[in-house]
């Protein structure tokens, strides 16, 4: 399975693809969206437009997107979250199925920490798909997210198939615990 992970940003948007077979992760490619200064309308455009280039190379089978989070100054998150939308556009236009995290989840499957530093996680990425040099740190984060996702998917899948089993026995979830 090939997974393309997004790293949203208005100025520099990163992307990386791995592909995972069994428990195996390799590093397919990554790099980074730069939109030029301007207005907003054509930076949203580039954004959309370079994501679908990405998408036509390397033809994923799924994408994985960092959340945004609510920064100091709304008006950075508010600019963060059209970028985005431009991202999640440019996926659902190409019909991959889309998964969110968090930056913290993604520290956490990548570092083994929510609180890892920027250094940590490009170190991290680059250990664990054996790369030759050290990403950027916006592909290593978007890297971080398709490694989040490659990871989570397996849990996932896994608590899928036990959902039918624990909901014939009363069995649900609540607040991130299974209660009856």
């Amino acid at each position: 399975m090939k997974i393309l992970g997004i790293d949203p940003g208005l100025r520099t948007t990163g992307f990386g693809v791995i592909h995972k077979q069994g428990s195996k992760l390799a590093y397919i490619a990554s790099g980074t969206i730069k939109t030029p200064d301007g207005d907003l309308p054509q930076r949203l455009k580039v954004i959309l437009a370079s994501i679908g280039e990405v998408i036509q190379t390397y033809t994923p089978d799924c994408a994985a997107i960092e959340k945004v989070f609510v920064n100091v100054n709304p008006q950075s998150t508010l600019l963060l979250g059209q970028a985005r939308g431009a991202a999640i556009c440019a996926l659902v236009q190409a019909d991959l199925q889309v998964a969110e995290y968090t930056a913290l989840q993604v520290k956490q499957a990548v570092a083994g920490h929510g609180k890892a530093q920027k250094q940590q996680v490009q170190d991290m990425v680059q250990r664990l798909l054996a790369l030759p040099g050290l990403p950027g740190t916006d592909a290593a984060d978007a890297l971080g997210v398709a490694i989040c996702h490659a990871h989570s998917g397996d849990i996932l899948s896994v608590l899928g198939g036990l959902a039918p089993g624990l909901a014939k026995k009363g069995l649900r979830m609540r607040g991130g615990r299974l209660v009856g």
